[in-house]
């Protein structure tokens, strides 16, 4: 797995990192998981390519507290294409496994009827199709796609459409670098916050030159709920 020290030292020192347009290319992503401020447990984010597609996975398992007794763990996977830079999703699937019990949501994305549609342990009213623009996308193909069009100050606009649900998503980028903390070392990071009403509120940081999220936050209510913090990546080639 790869460290993150020379990305932090090299923007410790100010030297040039790559630019945040970079080709999509295959990574294994280890994060530290936490709930309400307390260790919950690990996660891994996977992007590689399957069958002439793309895919990404994030895999996140409690190991500590009430939540770890019951092995709860909840895994997401989206199947896409790259059409020119535009993450297009084809299908998608969510398992969420708490002690005996285990729920499945899978959806398609037909593109040659413009619809979405899912099945399984889902909500009756969100089993109704939905009708997709070009550029809409799921929840992991957001967080991609904001590592990949974060600039200083920047407005970033998409349409989430996932698991029966559809909302537009706005996200502005802080204009000024802050420190993040990556176990005993910080490092300078573009925050990312979703612009959105209610009580619900999500943080993405990001690095120039690392493919996935440093850090992913969100908070129900102004306290925090799930923190997935980076702790190491790798591209497929080890490198």
């Amino acid at each position: 797995m790869k460290s993150l020290l020379p990305l932090i030292l090299a923007t410790l020192t100010g030297a040039a990192l790559p630019g945040s347009a970079f080709a999509l290319e295959p990574f294994v992503a280890n994060y530290q998981v936490f709930n309400g401020g307390k260790a919950l447990g690990d996660a891994t984010m996977q992007v590689k390519p399957e069958g002439g597609h793309w895919r990404i996975d994030l895999d996140i398992r409690a190991e500590h507290g009430m939540m770890g007794l019951t092995g709860a763990a909840a895994q997401q996977s989206t199947l896409f294409d790259l059409v020119g830079e535009t993450y297009r999703p084809l299908s998608q699937t969510m398992v969420r496994k708490v002690l005996f019990s285990k729920r499945i949501i899978t959806g398609t994305y037909d593109w040659a009827q413009h619809a979405a549609q899912w099945t399984g342990d889902i909500k009756e009213h969100r089993r109704k199709p939905i009708a997709l623009q070009d550029g809409d996308m799921s929840g992991l193909l957001i967080n991609l796609a904001v590592v990949r069009d974060a600039q200083p100050g920047k407005t970033l606009n998409y349409r989430f459409v996932d698991s029966g649900r559809l909302r537009p998503h706005q996200y502005l980028v802080s204009q000024d670098l802050e420190g993040v903390k990556v176990d005993d070392m910080s490092f300078n990071a573009m925050r990312v916050n979703r612009v959105q009403s209610g009580n619900e509120e999500t943080s993405i940081w990001v690095v120039d030159g690392v493919p996935t999220p440093v850090r992913i936050l969100q908070r129900e209510d102004g306290q925090d709920t799930y923190d997935l913090r980076l702790v190491e990546y790798k591209g497929v080639n080890g490198s």
